[in-house]
């Protein structure tokens, strides 16, 4: 199943915990696992809190500190700092299934990381 997400900056971080969930209950999958895989080089998948809509503004300060966008890269598409941050954070998560539903934590939710939006891009959801 592929879940279409539209980015709108640069970098960005969006909850698509809800998304997923819907994907779960339309595929009636009550047990297993939900693979979430992001297949771009300059963007990623995570889990992280999302009670708090400050956690993910945070998180990019920091990961745009850590890479900054003009840093004397080589690469010739101008886009290095997105290639490494997605490499950092990451293109896929495992998340367990129960019930019919992702055991995710309390404050858990997954979100699409956007390095080089705005974009339109695809998760890849495969079941098992």
């Amino acid at each position: 199943m592929i879940l279409p997400v539209k980015t709108h900056s640069r970098t960005e971080m969006i909850d698509i915990t809800d998304d997923v969930h819907a994907a779960l209950r339309e595929a009636g999958v009550r047990d297993g696992f939900c693979m979430v895989f992001v297949p771009h080089t300059t963007a990623a998948v995570t889990i992280n809190e999302n009670a708090d809509p400050t956690v993910k503004d945070d998180m990019l300060k920091v990961i745009n500190k850590i890479v900054p966008w003009d840093d004397g890269y080589r690469h010739l598409e101008g886009n290095s700092a997105a290639h490494i941050k997605s490499t950092l954070v990451g293109a896929s998560e495992l998340v367990a299934v129960a019930g019919g539903k992702l055991q995710l934590g309390t404050w858990q939710g997954l979100f699409f990381c956007e390095f080089d939006g705005p974009r339109r891009r695809k998760v890849h959801l495969h079941f098992i």
